[in-house]
């Protein structure tokens, strides 16, 4: 009678810690969801075969993954490509973009609405028709940041193969033929120069650090307000207008946009310095590029460098490359090892913690 006693005063106790357990089951249970291999179910579809060993692991050790055999870039990708992703992204939950090509709502209706997130392996977007995804509810990331020291890069270097003359030199290099003389094909310095910087995001801001050993005298930027970081980087917030009327070299750095489509234009070059040195490193539509070829041809501006262009590839054939004061690279801002490895992984770890309910690490605000 005792110990029935003992057990009947302890049966409350006894029932609430049930009830503990019971509840701390329910939620262990999507802990193993996310982090076990009941995600496995999930489908991710990597749309290019040439995506980073190490970025491709770690989206199997929590999906299931399939993987176009096809490079999802130019005539490849827009046939081979193409019909592979439409086979394989019926019921796939997210999609790695690797490519500049569109994402069109063939590809969108092909995936039907288990689709919930898609990552794109480029800091630009305007390719993933982020108005589509936004209407249905998908989400989308991107890898800004990382490639902003690559890019970088490029911007000093196609600043030094404009401003001296690089697409002259290397001609008479390669015909054997050499200008000599004291005043032959003589350049612009960036030393004492005023460098504008439409754009001070992280490759604005990436470029600026990388000039300031060229003894540069004044950085100025434009954007819709001033950056913190400005100070730090001895940059002066200037309206656009001053920018194009001041600077010696001109860096575009910023995403296209409605707001940003053809803003160089014949308006906008017109406001240049006859030695401005314009360079491009954002997206090919950002200028018009018959004003630009107008404004070289007839030396209204100095000199330019462009790693972006429409279309890409530029046809051989096409007036620009004419142009002997025009220097041009085919789109390579982030082609580095490290760089593309790192953009790879960024774009692996939204797609994990998206289809794990972990916040996104570089959302794109739709």
């Amino acid at each position: 009678m005792l110990i029935y006693k003992k057990v009947l005063c302890r049966f409350p106790a006894m029932i609430t810690r049930f009830t503990q357990l019971y509840i701390g089951l329910l939620v262990a249970i999507p802990c193993l969801a996310t982090n076990g291999t009941m995600t496995k179910n999930l489908k991710v579809l990597v749309s290019s075969n040439d995506y980073p060993p190490t970025a491709l692991k770690l989206l199997e050790d929590h999906f299931t993954v399939l993987q176009s055999r096809y490079l999802n870039f130019g005539q490849e990708g827009s046939t081979l490509g193409r019909e592979e992703i439409l086979k394989l992204i019926p019921g796939c939950s997210a999609l790695v973009w690797i490519s500049n090509l569109p994402i069109t709502n063939e590809i969108l209706d092909a995936a039907g609405a288990q689709l919930k997130i898609v990552s794109t392996v480029s800091a630009g977007y305007n390719h993933c028709n982020p108005e589509e995804l936004r209407a249905r509810g998908i989400q989308l990331t991107n890898t800004p940041n990382v490639l902003s020291p690559a890019v970088a890069e490029v911007a000093v270097g196609l600043i030094l193969s404009a401003s001296r003359r690089f697409t002259e030199n290397l001609d008479q290099v390669r015909r054997g033929e050499w200008e000599i003389g004291f005043d032959k094909v003589l350049g612009q310095d960036l030393r004492d120069s005023t460098v504008g910087i439409i754009g001070l995001g992280g490759i604005g801001q990436a470029v600026v650090k990388r000039l300031s050993g060229f003894d540069v005298a004044r950085f100025i930027y434009s954007g819709h307000r001033e950056k913190p970081e400005a100070k730090a980087l001895r940059a002066e917030f200037v309206s656009q207008d001053t920018l194009l009327e001041q600077s010696d070299f001109i860096v575009a750095a910023v995403p296209l946009t409605n707001e940003t489509k053809l803003m160089i234009n014949k308006e906008t070059l017109g406001k240049m310095k006859p030695n401005a040195v314009f360079v491009n490193v954002g997206r090919g539509d950002l200028v018009d590029q018959d004003a630009l070829y107008d404004a070289l041809k007839n030396k209204q501006i100095y000199a330019a460098g462009l790693d972006v262009t429409t279309p890409e590839p530029l046809p051989k054939d096409h007036k620009l490359l004419t142009l002997p004061n025009l220097f041009v690279l085919p789109h390579i801002g982030s082609a580095t090892v490290r760089t593309r490895r790192e953009m790879a992984e960024l774009a692996a770890n939204n797609i994990v913690n998206g289809l794990t309910g972990k916040p996104l690490l570089s959302p794109v605000k739709l």
